[in-house]
């Protein structure tokens, strides 16, 4: 109980990857988290992990997407966030969705049984006392008011913000069957991992007039400003660019086809299964900003959900961030104050996973610093390093927002044939991971 302590600040997806990792490298952990003591605007429980906006992490293909590498990369080094997400999967294609309620229940239960974790149910209300040797804040988009101020202050500028909306869930008994069927694009996954609701010309049309047309929500004043994120733009947005923006967005009909018609329909709405019992299911790129009642009225005309009850109507929330290049180092602590670093989405990294991800490595530096040990960040060639990078100092500080992780942000390997770039790249980076895995493994026993 004398050796040093690591504080994470924040139990989400980022929070408790740190926890857990250092916990496992032997580290003593307090983590901290605020709810249910203060809620924020989206949560709507206390457990650890609560996915807010949609239950997916997106493709689980490791050989032909960046984010199915980072997936590989975090199972292999023993993620507890990826270990739940598999444990508690549902039907999608080839995507990792979850039951959210488990998942976040699977993870509670993991951390709460480690002996090195203490969880506490406080809110910090400021920067960590210089007494807390070691801290990580993984405090996520929606930090406390005050919290967020004291790192504005501490950070010498005004935080970085973009609004990020939630899709709405259906109940799947108000789902009328007789009209959608089910069909994974491209037959992926399980070939019928979707519902599918096929709207004709005349039908998008109207449903795009709808949208446009429908009662927003207001913002308050000091929200006014603050940009979207391009990717997760609430859908009454993607309508009002363009007339087409949805059919090839969200609503785009390709790799499908209508059993009734045998032809592929004009747009598309797509239904993903939220929890394992299969009796919810979100509308899959449907985040918004409508008003409830607007949301009831309009996606009601889809075909099929003319009856549908909503589990959660979407909504809109503002997320925070800081400028990671500008203020913190190659191994995430923050320059003006080494013993505290950052994880999660404040860094600007976008999505559950990269969230998780240098969550990951934020509790593997910190331990490791605790510990007295040498650690190098993973090569840039892997997902988790290509991410580090990009947040720690290879975006531009002065133009810096929020980015998921992408083949973009890997060294190219541009001897490779076009058609082959990606899976080279994959392999690549899957086999630099483990190098630095073992290297990892070969440091902390010298």
């Amino acid at each position: 109980m004398t050796k040093p302590v690591l504080h994470v600040i924040g139990g989400g997806l980022a929070g408790s990857e740190a926890a857990w990792q250092a916990s496992r490298l032997g580290v003593r952990v307090v983590l901290h988290e605020m709810r249910p003591v203060r809620m924020t605007e989206a949560h709507t429980g206390e457990g650890l992990a609560e996915l807010v906006c949609s239950n997916s992490f997106r493709s689980d293909d490791a050989a032909n997407s960046a984010v199915g590498v980072l997936h590989e990369e975090m199972r292999r080094a023993g993620s507890i966030v990826i270990r739940s997400a598999d444990s508690t999967r549902v039907p999608a294609g080839s995507a990792l969705a979850v039951d959210r309620n488990d998942f976040s229940h699977t993870i509670g239960a993991a951390v709460r049984a480690e002996p090195l974790i203490e969880i506490r149910r406080e809110e910090i209300a400021g920067m960590p006392p210089d007494e807390w040797v070691s801290a990580i804040v993984a405090t996520g988009p929606l930090t406390s008011p005050a919290l967020a101020e004291a790192i504005r202050l501490a950070g010498g500028e005004d935080s970085l913000a973009f609004f990020d909306a939630i899709a709405p869930i259906v109940h799947a008994d108000s789902i009328d069957l007789t009209k959608v069927w089910r069909q994974s694009r491209y037959g992926k996954g399980d070939g019928a991992d979707y519902l599918n609701c096929a709207l004709d010309k005349a039908q998008y049309l109207a449903f795009v007039a709808a949208l446009r047309a429908g009662e927003k929500s207001t913002f308050r004043e000091f929200e006014k400003n603050t940009p979207y994120f391009d990717g997760c733009l609430p859908i009454e947005v993607m309508a009002e660019r363009g007339i087409d923006t949805l059919r090839w967005g969200p609503m785009k009909p390709v790799g499908l086809r209508d059993p009734r018609t045998e032809r592929r329909p004009y747009a598309v709405v797509q239904l993903r299964q939220d929890n394992a019992l299969g009796t919810l299911y979100n509308l899959v790129g449907f985040q918004t900003k409508l008003k409830h009642a607007e949301q009831v009225r309009i996606f009601r005309t889809i075909p099929g959900l003319e009856r549908a009850q909503f589990a959660r109507l979407g909504g809109l929330h503002r997320n925070s961030f800081i400028n990671s290049p500008r203020l913190l180092d190659s191994r995430l602590r923050m320059k003006a104050r080494p013993g505290l670093r950052f994880a999660g989405q404040i860094t600007g990294v976008e999505g559950y996973v990269e969230s998780a991800a240098i969550g990951l490595l934020a509790g593997r530096f910190a331990a490791s610093d605790l510990l007295g040990q040498a650690v190098t960040p993973p090569p840039v060639t892997t997902a988790l390093g290509a991410l580090l990078r990009h947040v720690t100092g290879g975006a531009d500080a002065a133009t810096f927002q929020p980015m998921n992780i992408n083949f973009g942000l890997f060294p190219p390997m541009t001897e490779i044939h076009r058609s082959q770039r990606k899976q080279a790249i994959a392999r690549r980076a899957l086999a630099d991971i483990d190098l630095w895995l073992r290297d990892t493994l070969s440091e902390a026993a010298a």
